[in-house]
């Protein structure tokens, strides 16, 4: 055999650690790389997966490779027994500080076939491969995360509909297993003076009546049940066999245990046991995973002890409330379709939204609509459900903007009954009104930040729970958001989550304003002009040519919202007749030269001013200047929020939404 030099194969092993990545490719590949210094038949690698298994790679010199996978205290079984007339063997561990990977080994047919410097190859090849097994390691603890998480959904899941934890406690087990192995898990409860336990429920272990008795705790079985989380590595050593607890561990045939608290309340119920039937199952690492288990479970029993009695009536307002929700979206839905908020205008700009709203439409993926209040943003909103294949379901619309923090949070997530003061009864909330359907999130940008991390979990996990709820809800909703705000400067200013933006922009459509698409104002005009004109009493005969022009020169600030009200207020002063331009509340811009006289002249008009026309013109600017931000707006007008919505009110500005 041609010996290579073995800073080569070091160099050679180092790269295929860094190439590779995982041990089902290197193994292979080691041992043919190995097979030119050594020489071996068999390369074994040896893996811990977790604390009751691990996994055996089998390479021959040629690179054909077998993979087993063993659970601790499987029927035993020799590692050489696919390998009988293996005569020679060289081992080396992996470890890292003191705790042990794994190990590798070579074994040959020949006596005597290494030497001295084999061995400190291969020493110095396992330093290289312990890197590997590191990246698996972290790889297998990662798949350890998510499968924790899997369980704790499945437990929810599994518990949702139990009336007794006790019925459905072996499903229970069988959840909980995939994120933490064990033989048998067991509920243990407290009696009321703290000085008797009895198990309250068990799965994986045959019971019996005596067993299910009550137990009189002595002093030194009450002093570990008032312990924190704990660990037991080997019960025959650690677990006295006169004691309670070894008596239990015994008639089970326990060798190791991992113990978590369940409080319940302010008072502790009892004990969560994890335990198994080999010695060394549980680690320090498993314990958080074993109180969010028990976390739930103490829910699921303090909901059995509150609920039992009220259960049946709580049922039946659940039903009430879910179908005075079903009413009163359907209600919407019925006005929604009556044709008062069609989708209007043949500019290209305004073809180009309908064309991206029309290509996202048919999917399910979350929109965000952007541009300034009063363009449209909720009629487009509508094309897009209307357009989807939601379209038979609700479309739920909720103004982010005009409810306190508090009350937004109820409105979209519910509550139920004595949440907080004043919820009498259960109430869905806008998101299960909207299952089926659509969400719309009008002016999301005034979120408050409780509320934008309680909205990212259903955008991220579809699913959300009431306030004063611990069930879990799933959410089959699409979501369409928008603003008049720049999100990215609030991002900035820390005043809107950065996640939540990205998973609201996934598709963003900005649309623009009113003075961009001036070919559109006067079909929109006419369209108000005959919607508003079926709800007086005599609709005007149509636009004069001049006040058409006058519609054409103003920019209009507040957008088609700005139209439709000015055309309303027309409609009304022209009382059957045409609109002239001294119908319409706006006022195109003069030339320079004439609005300098107005100023130097520092004198008011002979005949007299309108107060109320300037305070609603004020307040329309401060609105507008605000992006109809009200916050920020009753500031610039020295006025408090509930002030400038009296005066929104007064003046026919308050926030609908026209086409």
């Amino acid at each position: 055999m041609v010996q290579t030099d073995p800073v080569h194969v070091l160099t050679t092993v180092a790269r295929l650690v860094a190439e590779a990545g995982s041990l089902r490719d290197i193994v292979p590949r080691l041992a043919v790389t190995l097979r030119t210094s050594i020489p071996f038949e068999r390369l074994h690698v040896l893996r811990f997966d977790r604390a009751d298994s691990f996994v055996l790679y089998v390479a021959r010199d040629t690179g054909a490779l077998e993979i087993r996978e063993h659970r601790v205290g499987d029927p035993p079984t020799s590692f050489d027994a696919d390998d009988p007339g293996s005569r020679s063997r060289i081992l080396c561990t992996v470890r890292q500080g003191t705790r042990v990977h794994g190990a590798v080994w070579l074994t040959s047919s020949a006596e005597d076939a290494f030497e001295p410097g084999h061995q400190l190859l291969m020493d110095s090849v396992v330093d290289v491969l312990g890197l590997a097994f590191e990246h698996t390691a972290i790889i297998d603890r990662e798949i350890l995360r998510r499968e924790r998480i899997d369980s704790l959904r499945g437990l929810l899941h599994t518990m949702a509909g139990a009336l007794d934890i006790r019925h459905v406690f072996t499903e229970v087990s069988d959840v909980v297993r995939g994120g933490l192995p064990h033989d048998i898990l067991v509920i243990t409860a407290w009696g009321q003076d703290n000085t008797s336990f009895r198990l309250y429920a068990v799965a994986g272990a045959e019971t019996d009546a005596e067993l299910l008795e009550p137990k009189v705790l002595t002093g030194e079985d009450r002093a570990q049940l008032n312990r924190d989380a704990y660990v037991i590595h080997d019960a025959d050593a650690e677990v006295p066999g006169d004691s309670l607890r070894g008596k239990i561990f015994r008639r089970f045939g326990v060798r190791s245990a991992l113990r978590v608290p369940m409080p319940l309340g302010a008072e502790v119920f009892g004990s969560l046991f994890f335990l198994s039937r080999l010695t060394d199952s549980f680690s320090e690492d498993d314990v958080d995973f074993a109180r969010r288990v028990a976390d739930h479970l103490a829910l699921a029993l303090s909901h059995e002890r509150l609920a039992e009695a009220a259960r049946s009536q709580a049922k039946s307002r659940e039903m009430a409330a879910r179908l005075e929700a079903q009413v009163a979206t359907l209600t919407r839905e019925l006005e929604a379709r009556t044709g008062q908020r069609r989708v209007v205008g043949q500019s290209k700009q305004w073809k180009d939204v309908l064309a991206h709203a029309a290509r996202v439409a048919h999917t399910e993926t979350t929109v965000l609509l952007t541009g300034e209040s009063g363009t449209g943003k909720e009629v487009v909103a509508r094309f897009i459900h209307h357009a989807s294949r939601r379209s038979l379901g609700p479309f739920v619309a909720i103004n982010c903007a005009a409810l306190p923090d508090q009350l937004l949070e109820s409105e979209l997530f519910g509550h139920e009954r004595g949440a907080f003061t004043g919820a009498v009864n259960t109430k869905p909330g806008r998101i299960e009104q909207a299952t089926g359907g659509v969400l719309f999130l009008d002016e999301v940008g005034e979120m408050a930040p409780a509320v934008q991390a309680k909205m990212l979990r259903v955008l991220e996990e579809r699913e959300f729970m009431r306030l004063g709820s611990t069930r879990v809800v799933h959410a089959d909703i699409r979501v369409i958001a928008a603003t008049n705000r720049d999100l990215h400067a609030a991002m900035q200013r820390g005043e809107f989550r950065e996640d939540l933006y990205y998973r609201l922009g996934v598709f963003e459509i900005s649309l623009p304003p009113l003075r961009e698409r001036l070919d559109d104002v006067l079909e929109l005009a006419d369209a108000f002009l005959a919607e508003i004109g079926e709800n007086v009493g005599r609709p005007a005969a149509g636009i004069s040519r001049e006040a058409r022009d006058h519609l054409l020169a103003y920019s209009w600030p507040g957008n088609v919202r700005e139209l439709r009200n000015a055309i309303e207020r027309a409609v009304i002063l022209a009382d059957g007749g045409f609109i002239r331009s001294e119908h319409l509340p706006v006022t195109p811009p003069r030339p320079a030269a004439s609005r300098s006289d107005d100023a130097s002249s520092g004198t008011l008009p002979a005949g007299g001013v309108n107060l109320e026309a300037i305070e609603r013109s004020l307040v329309v600017k401060a609105l507008t200047q605000a992006r109809h931000n009200k916050t920020r707006a009753a500031k610039l007008l020295g006025l408090t929020r509930a002030q400038l919505y009296s005066r929104i009110e007064k003046y026919g500005l308050a926030e609908t939404e026209p086409s």
